[in-house]
């Protein structure tokens, strides 16, 4: 029989690749959009258009009716200093919508795409950390931490049959709203002249989007998983970067205490550099045992990563 999926979020980069690994999977897909016309990067894939908003209870009941998995990927991303707690509000209330009408719907898993700045500092010094570690509210002083980790406990602690993923670093093909590759786009472009210190782990969106659908397949409900790659430090993620898009890799680095400095300047300021600065401090190895163990995850090399999304940039005009 064909699994009926639903994915929240199509229009976006991991909900267009959940999609996307769904049909390939041989499910039926029902893509959610908040507006008709805009099919994010997926023009070439069969699914079912439907409407969908979080906002809006009926339209989310409509949207999971008759089918066995619903993934949510519908991200917030709300970087700023300021008003965290009217954010986290909004966020919660988005999710309770969610899973109200998951609850009504009779669907039989909830996939959720949470995030890496989730989980917590190492319980293991010297060894990176794992999904056993929680994020510390307030530590990061920015809203998307906060509405990422209240939106995760709703999820997990509803009682309902969630799993809850969290990829760390995504790139890869089909960012049709730059929501993560501005700073890849701007090495390309040879718009980077120094690197920081500090280890990012990074993952390809498709190796996300296929533990996405094995999570909805053999994930155990309660559980969350990091979805990561390769730790890298910053440095030489930006050198390959560099290398891949053939411009010259920068010299400077930006010493942490000056990096500090213009961090906490920036705290009452929105945007993606701003809040990159502020928890710059948060970046950490992260283990990926659980996922690969019971997920079966296997990261793809990050020099193809980068490659192919780079490639799809050009092909699609953002370079």
């Amino acid at each position: 029989m064909t699994v009926r999926a639903l994915v929240l979020g199509t229009t976006g980069f991991i909900g267009g690749q959940i999609a996307r690994a769904a049909v390939e999977r041989g499910w039926s897909v029902r893509a959610a959009r908040r507006r008709d016309g805009f099919c994010g990067a997926l023009d070439d894939l069969g699914v079912e258009w439907v409407r969908a908003d979080l906002n809006d209870p009926g339209s989310l009941a409509t949207a999971m009716r008759g089918v066995e998995i619903v993934f949510h990927a519908a991200a917030r991303y709300v970087h700023t200093g300021r008003g965290i707690d009217r954010a986290v509000a909004e966020a919660c209330a988005e999710m309770d919508r969610v899973l109200s009408a998951f609850r009504q719907s009779g669907a039989q898993r909830l996939i959720y795409t949470s995030t890496l700045t989730t989980i917590g500092p190492t319980l293991v010094p010297g060894q990176p950390t794992d999904e056993r570690s929680a994020y510390i509210p307030g530590t990061a002083g920015d809203a998307y931490h906060e509405i990422k980790w209240a939106m995760e406990c709703d999820a997990l602690s509803s009682g309902l049959p969630v799993v809850a993923l969290c990829p760390t670093v995504v790139f890869g093909p089909g960012d049709v709203h730059l929501s993560i590759s501005k700073p890849l786009l701007a090495i390309a472009r040879g718009q980077v002249k120094f690197s920081l210190n500090g280890v990012i782990n990074v993952i390809d969106v498709r190796d996300v989007a296929q533990a996405h659908v094995a999570a909805a397949e053999r994930g155990r409900v309660g559980e969350r998983y990091i979805l990561g790659g390769r730790n890298v430090s910053l440095r030489d993620f930006i050198t390959m970067a560099a290398r891949v898009s053939n411009v010259p890799s920068p010299r400077l680095r930006i010493p942490d205490a000056v990096v500090n400095a213009v961090g906490s300047l920036s705290h009452w300021l929105p945007g993606d550099p701003a809040a990159a600065l502020r928890t710059l401090h948060l970046l950490q190895p992260l283990n990926n045992a659980k996922a690969a163990d019971e997920l079966g995850l296997s990261p793809r090399p990050l020099e193809d990563t980068l490659r192919d999304a780079l490639t799809w940039f050009r092909t699609h005009n953002y370079l």
